[in-house]
């Protein structure tokens, strides 16, 4: 073997840096007066940077892996050299390890928070859906030719506290909307009465007026079919109660 081919073969140790200092020195100083071998050990080094950086990069061109998979295999197999080449290679597969499980992980995250905002998107779908349905609801309730209408009125100087509601018994729909009302007293809240044509005043739920005095109260849970008498409205605690306590505040029967 020429003194050229040997320090051809000894380029792939030399690039992987696994190459022992007696025989680094002498292709060190062959390498100055040999560009043909220059230019083998830049591209024997550019083909390990795309090996170690396919974990995660792009694929590297075959015949990157295959020239320095071929440059290795023309190595003696000298003992003293096997152990060196051994731990270069563990170096450079540990790298790109490494590499690939932080790869990993930063794909998991993405997939994770893809998830997450796709069922941020589903959720804000289903509450969209359900607050349309409830606009279609209360259109329907006011706009229904057999709407019961009631308004309910207080005895009092103006400002004069005002109610109306708006009761579709078929669906159990019921519309309630005040003004100019007073604060409740601390702890209180009023309560809106369904009063029907027989038994007992039914509760049609709990509110407080704002600043202004006006208050809503949208579909309470009532049983569909109840024939309404009037409307009223007491004052009782927060939690509400089964009955009225006197004395009725406002109070209203059907137009």
């Amino acid at each position: 073997m020429s003194g050229h081919e040997q320090f051809a073969d000894d380029l792939a140790l030399h690039a992987l840096g696994v190459l022992p200092d007696e025989q680094r020195i002498a292709l060190e100083k062959h390498l100055e007066e040999c560009a043909s071998c220059r230019r083998e050990l830049e591209l024997l080094r550019g083909d390990m940077s795309l090996l170690a950086m396919s974990a995660v990069g792009p694929r590297p061109p075959a015949r990157a892996r295959q020239r320095l998979l071929q440059a290795i295999a023309r190595e003696p197999r000298r003992a003293a050299a096997q152990a060196p080449v051994r731990s270069g290679w563990a170096i450079v597969l540990a790298f790109a390890t490494l590499a690939f499980a932080v790869a990993a992980t930063l794909l998991w995250m993405d997939n994770f928070s893809l998830r997450s905002r796709l069922s941020a998107l589903e959720n804000r779908s289903v509450q969209q859906q359900a607050e349309l349905e409830r606009a279609r609801e209360i259109v329907s309730t006011l706009t229904a030719t057999d709407a019961m209408k009631v308004t309910l009125v207080a005895a009092k100087t103006p400002p004069q506290p005002q109610g109306k509601v708006m009761y579709v018994k078929d669906r159990a729909s019921l519309i309630f909307m005040a003004s100019n009302l007073p604060s409740a007293p601390p702890q209180k809240a009023y309560e809106l009465w369904l009063i029907p044509m027989q038994g007992a005043p039914m509760p049609a739920g709990m509110f407080k007026p704002d600043a202004k005095g006006g208050a809503m109260v949208i579909n309470p849970p009532l049983q569909a079919g109840v024939e309404a008498k009037a409307f009223a409205i007491t004052i009782e605690p927060e939690a509400g109660s089964s009955t009225p306590t006197m004395p009725i505040v406002m109070m209203g029967e059907g137009e």
